[in-house]
């Protein structure tokens, strides 16, 4: 995927001039969103489907402090399996290129109409997008 760059917001820090945890959550959520997006997904036309994203599990692994004056780049990596989830490897660096966090999460595709994961959700995504290549399919 592209690499997503964001700036620091005011409401992204906490009272020391950091970047608040959840504010880590937020940027890699935009940017796997963004992801999909110049993937050419259709989320609305995916909902229409009956299928849905889910995150299972979300670890965030800090590395290095973010403040107010920085930008972040996100890079995304979805790694693809043959089970019912996939995993999605984020890394979030600085302005200056230091490792500031990584975040790595397990998701799968919902079936809305049974609420069940789909098997091999990659080839559900490799058939909703217009350039599966940069979803790594």
């Amino acid at each position: 995927m592209d690499i997503v760059v964001l700036p620091v917001r005011a409401d992204d820090l906490d009272v020391n001039g950091h970047v608040r945890g959840p504010a880590y959550l937020a940027y890699a959520d935009h940017a796997r969103w963004a992801g999909l997006v110049a993937a050419g997904v259709d989320v609305n036309g995916l909902l229409e489907r009956g299928f849905g994203p889910v995150n299972l599990e979300t670890t965030v692994r800090f590395a290095a402090e973010v403040r107010a004056s920085d930008i972040v780049s996100v890079s995304t990596a979805m790694l693809w399996g043959e089970g019912k989830t996939s995993r999605v490897v984020q890394q979030l660096h600085r302005s200056d290129g230091v490792l500031a966090a990584e975040v790595s999460s397990v998701s799968g595709l919902m079936d809305l109409s049974t609420r069940r994961l789909v098997p091999r959700p990659g080839e559900h995504w490799r058939a909703h997008a217009a350039a599966p290549e940069l979803l790594g399919l």
